[in-house]
């Protein structure tokens, strides 16, 4: 434990320095300061982070890894409920040592065409994943999202097998290694078939963090500059794009723990704050600021979200007194000159 009472994290051998880790090999406090960064850990990540003292990067040797185990027990008994199935389950998991091994099979078999082969994808897929600690860790905690926040996704294995949020994501990931080893050809290649099979464009030099859900996924756009912090939770149709030919850092940064609605577009080099709301269908073209809601064609902030982040509650609306109370108080502050855009006058409009 940290001096703050915080978990803390070890680093993982050949994992770069980040929040995690100080790239020195001493562990440090997860979230720096507060214990509210515990709280949303373990909520989030209940397998790497309840019931133990330190979370490490990847489950060691002694633990095993609980979300592979769960995918294989999950598929044995799906085998036995669906004999029809039971080559599938074999062929995608149950012939596999190890989590990432069954994913390199299902997105190659996926991803695969007449000219770029699964067997060739395969050995691509297996060389990065085996020998980058952060994807690795990432799949896992992406699993986790999955089966945390969204309702249709009931285990781990369904993630893996059948959605392709899951899919393009873990596809991205891999060609965005590829694209930081300089095999940007390659990585765009990658990136159009992902786009054909999975109605997903993202590009393969975009940054996003961990803990990452893309529900649906279908229709979703992430331009070349674009950044995604860690635990957000990106809806269907939703863009990051930018606002004309303009070359450079051109794309929209997205703070931890937000949440984009269906439909959301996001245009130009602005900022989404930590723990935001964007509503579903809305145009934002300005900086939102941390833990509010925003809404509208041009989308306006029209109040501030609770302490738990969207992302993780996955509540896309707003509180029904707090929109009552606009409407029926709009007019008067406009005439008054006072703003509904503010956290101070918001405060004082529900004080």
């Amino acid at each position: 434990m940290g001096s703050c009472g915080c978990l803390v994290v070890e680093k993982v051998q050949g994992h770069g320095g980040d929040a995690r880790g100080n790239g020195n090999g001493r562990a440090e406090c997860w979230c720096g300061s507060c214990a509210g960064a515990r709280r949303r850990l373990e909520t989030m990540f209940p397998i790497y982070v309840m019931g133990s003292s330190r979370a490490r990067g990847l489950p060691d040797s002694a633990a095993g890894d609980p979300i592979w185990e769960a995918v294989k027990s999950e598929a044995k008994s799906e085998a036995e409920k669906e004999p029809i199935l039971s080559s599938f389950l074999y062929a995608s998991v149950l012939s596999h040592d190890c989590l990432e091994r069954a994913l390199s099979f299902v997105l190659a078999n996926r991803l695969e065409d007449p000219t770029l082969l699964a067997t060739q994808l395969i050995d691509i897929f297996n060389d990065v994943m085996m020998n980058n600690v952060d994807i690795r860790r990432s799949i896992r905690l992406d699993a986790q999202a999955f089966k945390g926040r969204d309702p249709s996704c009931a285990q781990y294995s369904w993630a893996l097998l059948y959605l392709k949020g899951y899919h393009s994501l873990q596809s991205y990931r891999i060609a965005h290694v590829l694209w930081n080893q300089g095999r940007k050809v390659l990585a765009l290649a990658l990136q159009s078939r992902i786009s054909e099979v999975f109605a997903v464009d993202i590009h393969p030099a975009a940054k996003i963090g961990e803990g990452i859900l893309l529900d649906h996924g279908t229709g979703l756009v992430i331009g070349e500059t674009a950044v995604i912090g860690n635990w957000v939770s990106l809806m269907q149709g939703v863009t990051l794009g930018g606002t004309g030919k303009e070359h450079g850092d051109r794309h929209p940064k997205i703070g931890q723990g937000a949440l984009l609605g269906a439909g959301a577009t996001i245009l130009g080099n602005i900022s989404v704050g930590e723990g935001a709301m964007i509503a579903a269908g809305s145009l934002v073209l300005k900086d939102v600021p941390p833990h509010s809601m925003a809404v509208g064609n041009p989308a306006k902030v029209v109040g501030y979200t609770e302490k738990e982040d969207p992302s993780l509650s996955m509540k896309h609306d707003a509180r029904r007194d707090y929109f009552e109370h606009v409407a029926g108080s709009f007019a008067d502050d406009k005439s008054n000159g006072k703003c509904l855009l503010c956290r101070k006058c918001y405060e004082v409009k529900l004080g």
